[in-house]
């Protein structure tokens, strides 16, 4: 696949960069979603809708109405690194491979730019995907919707991570040194999905190279019961790290899942307002936050963390999908009756049909400094 990277890497300049929040943070290029954070405006502005209608145009071809990877009917989630559209269980999977793999985004929770509909249409949706990436299956038998978790996972990491179904053309180009000549050999759709590794790529960022990534028998068999989109708000009267101030930014971790939000320069009471989206895996972990001085010749200071409980707000969260509760008042009584415990700086309630968790919590292991968040769980039928 040498050519397809050659193409991609001269591609890949034309093309112009955004900024990023969603499920990322840090200093990589955008996924939808990217301003979120500030409050959701962006959907309000012109053009948003216009985007929107051609996001959905994509979705109704008659390819993209089934999951790309295991047929499911209705996907909601795309692989923007292929541009394939895959259901909510596949894209746990696409998420267990990693955001250097894969990069997950949500057709409806997530906001879109044109560029980026520009960039999914390029790619050709699950047709093209499915055209290059299941070219020769052979005698493997692709997983309905209704697998289990364990040949879910083992397909999609051998169709994306190790490109194991490409075409014996496709595969004899990619371990030849000769890129060029394989290039001009490939058809335009390996050519359009050379732009996906590129683009994927681009997402690397200079702190990743520091992470050690879990190895992959310890991540391809795991099973995500839904997703918690995290709004980092603010923090308040954070420990100073440099002379007079800090530059502080948050590390999320749930599972082998690490996300970064943005650096805010001077503050000791930095306001972020920037929601990241992580898989829930199961059994539910510990959600963990850590805070850091971001110091640009040094290894960054830490300034604190903490550990979230999450296991109330995703029982809430199915309790309210199966109707089992209604409302607020319900709620209460479900929590009370049941037996289950938040702390005192925290509140789960129902807010226009979601199930959102409010968090303040003292950061520990540091001399002060409070963190303010506001957890939703998302659960699998959106």
């Amino acid at each position: 696949m040498e050519g397809q990277k050659h193409h991609a890497d001269s591609q890949k300049h034309n093309r112009r960069k955004t900024s990023t929040k969603m499920g990322s943070g840090g200093d990589q290029p955008s996924p939808p979603g990217a301003k979120a954070g500030a409050g959701g405006d962006q959907a309000n502005q012109p053009g948003q809708i216009a985007t929107t209608d051609r996001l959905d145009r994509l979705l109704s071809q008659p390819a993209n109405k089934c999951c790309a990877d295991c047929g499911a009917p209705d996907p909601k989630w795309v692989s923007l690194t292929f541009g394939a559209f895959i259901c909510i269980k596949c894209s746990g999977a696409h998420r267990s491979l990693g955001v250097h793999i894969s990069k997950i985004v949500s057709v409806k929770l997530d906001e879109w730019t044109d560029e980026q509909v520009d960039f999914l249409t390029d790619l050709g949706g699950n047709g093209a995907v499915n055209s290059t990436y299941e070219a020769f299956l052979g005698n493997y038998t692709k997983p309905r919707q209704d697998c289990s978790a364990d040949d879910r996972n083992d397909f999609i990491r051998r169709k994306y991570e190790f490109q194991q179904f490409l075409s014996n053309q496709q595969l004899s180009c990619s371990s030849q040194n000769n890129g060029k000549h394989c290039y001009q050999q490939q058809h335009g759709s390996s050519n359009r999905h050379g732009l996906g590794h590129a683009f994927r790529n681009s997402w690397r960022r200079k702190e990743d190279k520091s992470v050690k990534k879990p190895a992959a028998v310890e991540v391809g068999m795991v099973e995500f019961v839904g997703l918690i989109k995290v709004n980092i708000i603010r923090g308040t009267n954070l420990a100073i790290r440099d002379v007079m101030s800090s530059d502080p930014y948050v590390i999320l971790n749930l599972g082998h899942q690490s996300m970064k939000t943005k650096v805010i320069k001077s503050s000791l009471n930095p306001v972020w307002n920037e929601r990241l989206l992580l898989s829930i895996p199961d059994p539910v972990p510990l959600l963990k936050v850590q805070v850091y001085d971001k110091d640009t010749f040094t290894t960054d200071d830490r300034m604190g963390e903490a550990e979230i409980n999450i296991q109330p707000l995703v029982a809430a969260a199915r309790a309210y999908e199966t109707k089992s509760i209604t409302d607020n008042a319900e709620l209460k009584n479900w929590m009370a009756k049941d037996g289950i415990w938040i702390p005192r700086d925290s509140a789960i309630t129902i807010i226009d049909n979601k199930v959102k968790q409010e968090v303040t919590v003292r950061l520990q292991n540091v001399e002060r400094g409070h963190l303010e968040m506001e957890l939703e769980c998302v659960p699998l039928t959106q």
